[in-house]
């Protein structure tokens, strides 16, 4: 061995190997049986095992394999040790385009999944791609760009599901990634796939070797690098797209199975070409035993995908001081934003238009015979069913407006949000622990468990950003690892299919159009009890985002203050989260219109952001209940549609900068 050369860590291929092999073997020692005659119980066994439990363990086996040499391949041509099908947006892509086949196009969706799934796929990546093309494809841009791609995706998957009158729980059940097998046809179709992945990939390990080498020095050798890149690029998504058309969403098992082979040892391109898919292989396989051996009776305990999602987040905290950003993402000084001259009257001009959205959203609407604007006694009929929902969506945008503006000033970063810094995630997460402790919750502590889930979740986020100087690289790679985790905690739950599936899935989908008196008063009260204090503690806002060292040096106590700005943003993030679901962005989008439209004075910012904040989200709720008439699109989703755009446009903003 080498001098200084690391020395192969075995014992964990070793162990997962054995692993395996136990988990099956228990596995057919204590299926269950099926009841009855002994001979027509024997025989309706023997075709459960030889249709459904061997060829699904088949399928796992193949399909962990193509995501592991996905992730290698992606991780190579890119130099992103963060890249693969899901941070990538590949999946969500697939799974956007498979939605549409289904739903518009069934015949062709019929003659080839795969096509139309590796279409999906590869729009998506090429989107990310083209978005951080400008910043030579580093880590973190592409993370960023992958996140934003994926939600819109995913919004977008869920609204066609609903804009064709079909449940959206098939959109998350196959989100989650279900290896449940029927016959063998699912294997003989990937396995093909799979073989020619791995032949076409040793065909290339000679150009991925050059791959290692700087662009430079790649090109003196010979190499036609934009070309080997595309060749490449086009392998790795056909076979992560093949395994999402065949079983569905398999959460971040690309990116760990690369990492799991560096860890066992691999060092070269063609020892981790040689051992991600084995590794990848053998995740899929144990989480997918493990499912079945813990779940009761035929049922698994959670869907594969959701299992090896719960790897994704905390794979990738590790993995942070390993992404290294060419150029940062930087906070924008305030100074670049043209100063109003009279704030006030600018303020007097938000809460005015904000006065004329209410009127209108709680007046306009379309109806069978055209649209109107409801007066008198229709007004007054329409009034108990608009009312509640629009205080409620304004409330909600409010409250998520202050809780971005906090969080923005608290790390000293423009892009920090509750949806993007996984705070929103973490209510959900908090809500799913509740649903575990009691059967059917009271709202009150669906409220408490969200908020006490936010507030985890931002101080983990807090601590993990500190140890960078809230670094806006961190800050970003780490709220998706955190939405991540948190997320695959919902996914299983949501999988169940009961009662627990539909509270989840209700929160999820950020529905306004059960809120009730309840829930107009609860956010109406919250946002003036939870906002009130925040305009008494500028000073704090101010100081904060100069930094810690700095901040003690003005007489700041700067552990006291942020713990009470964490739990006032928790707190909003949760009541909002609770009414509007996880996904809406207002959070990102008011603080930046506030300093956009030209608002310098902390308090007036605030103030501006909470407008902005309940005038975004009462325009989604109105825009939800018109745009696919008499179907309502959930306001969570649709207001993530348009925030999510914007974060595109901040983001190429961002790049432009000097």
């Amino acid at each position: 061995m080498p001098i200084g050369a690391r020395p192969p860590h075995v014992l964990p291929a070793a162990v997962l190997g054995i692993a395996c092999v136990v988990s099956f073997t228990l596995l057919l020692a204590f299926r269950p049986h099926v009841p009855g005659a002994a001979a027509t119980a024997a025989a309706l066994d023997a075709i459960l095992l030889w249709n459904s439990l061997l060829p699904r363990a088949a399928i796992a086996l193949i399909a962990g394999a193509a995501l592991g040499r996905s992730g290698a391949l992606l991780q190579r041509v890119l130099r992103n040790p963060i890249a693969d099908a899901s941070t990538l947006g590949i999946a969500s892509g697939a799974q956007l385009a498979l939605t549409l086949g289904l739903g518009f196009l069934p015949l062709l969706t019929g003659l080839s999944r795969e096509l139309l799934a590796f279409a999906g796929g590869f729009t998506a990546v090429a989107i990310v791609l083209a978005l951080s093309w400008r910043r030579g494809l580093d880590p973190v841009t592409v993370a960023i760009s992958g996140m934003i791609v994926s939600l819109i995706a995913a919004s977008l998957s869920v609204m066609l599901v609903l804009a064709r009158g079909e449940y959206a729980m098939s959109i998350h059940i196959w989100g989650a990634g279900a290896l449940n097998q029927q016959d063998w046809s699912g294997v003989t179709s990937l396995a093909p796939r799979l073989a020619a992945g791995i032949v076409a990939a040793a065909l290339l390990l000679r150009p991925l070797n050059v791959l290692a080498l700087d662009d430079f020095s790649a090109k003196s050798l010979g190499v036609a690098l934009h070309g080997l890149r595309f060749a490449i690029l086009v392998l790795a998504v056909w076979l992560s797209a093949s395994v999402t058309a065949t079983v569905g969403i398999i959460g971040f098992l690309g990116l760990a199975a690369p990492a799991m082979a560096r860890f066992c040892g691999a060092r070269t391109t063609g020892q981790v070409m040689m051992a991600a898919p084995l590794t990848g292989a053998a995740v899929l396989f144990l989480s997918d035993c493990l499912t079945q051996l813990l779940g009761s009776g035929f049922s698994d305990l959670v869907p594969a995908g959701a299992a090896t999602a719960l790897l994704g987040g905390p794979l990738l905290l590790l993995l942070l001081p390993r992404v290294h950003g060419i150029s940062a993402v930087t906070a924008t000084a305030d100074a670049v934003y043209r100063q109003l001259r009279k704030p006030a009257g600018a303020l007097s001009v938000l809460a005015s238009a904000l006065a004329i959205i209410f009127v209108l959203v709680l007046a306009l609407g379309p109806t069978d015979h055209g649209w109107s604007v409801a007066i008198g006694p229709l007004f007054s009929e329409l009034l108990p069913f608009r009312l509640p929902r629009i205080l409620a969506a304004g409330g909600a945008g409010a409250m998520l407006g202050a809780a971005g503006f906090i969080m923005q000033r608290v790390t000293g970063n423009p892009i920090a949000s509750p949806e993007v810094l996984g705070v929103s995630s973490g209510g959900g997460a908090g809500l799913t622990v509740a649903l575990f402790l009691f059967s059917i919750p009271s709202p009150a502590i669906m409220l408490l468990s969200m908020a006490l889930g936010s507030l985890a979740a931002f101080l983990v986020m807090i601590a993990i950003a500190g140890r960078s100087g809230f670094s806006a690289e961190r800050l970003l790679l780490a709220g998706i690892a955190i939405s991540a985790f948190c997320m695959a905690i919902v996914s299983m739950v949501l999988a169940q299919g009961d009662m627990r599936s539909y509270i989840l899935l209700t929160w999820m989908a950020g529905s306004t159009n059960r809120a009730g008196i309840f829930e107009a008063w609860t956010a109406m009260i919250v946002l003036v009890v939870l906002t009130a204090p925040l305009f008494f503690m500028i000073r704090w806002l101010t100081i904060l985002p100069l930094g810690t060292s700095l901040s003690r040096s003005v007489g700041l106590r700067v552990l006291p203050s942020r713990l009470v700005l964490a739990i006032l943003a928790a707190l909003m993030t949760a009541i909002s989260s609770f009414l509007v679901g996880p996904l809406s962005l207002t959070g990102l989008i008011a603080p930046h219109l506030a300093r956009l439209i030209g608002f310098q004075n902390l308090r007036c910012q605030l103030a501006a952001a909470i407008l902005i904040g309940a005038g975004v989200l009462m325009t989604a709720d109105w825009l939800s209940r018109v745009v696919i008439y008499p179907y309502q699109v959930p306001v969570g989703l649709f207001a993530a549609l348009i925030g999510g755009p914007y974060l595109l446009w901040l983001l190429g903003l961002k790049e432009r900068s000097p």
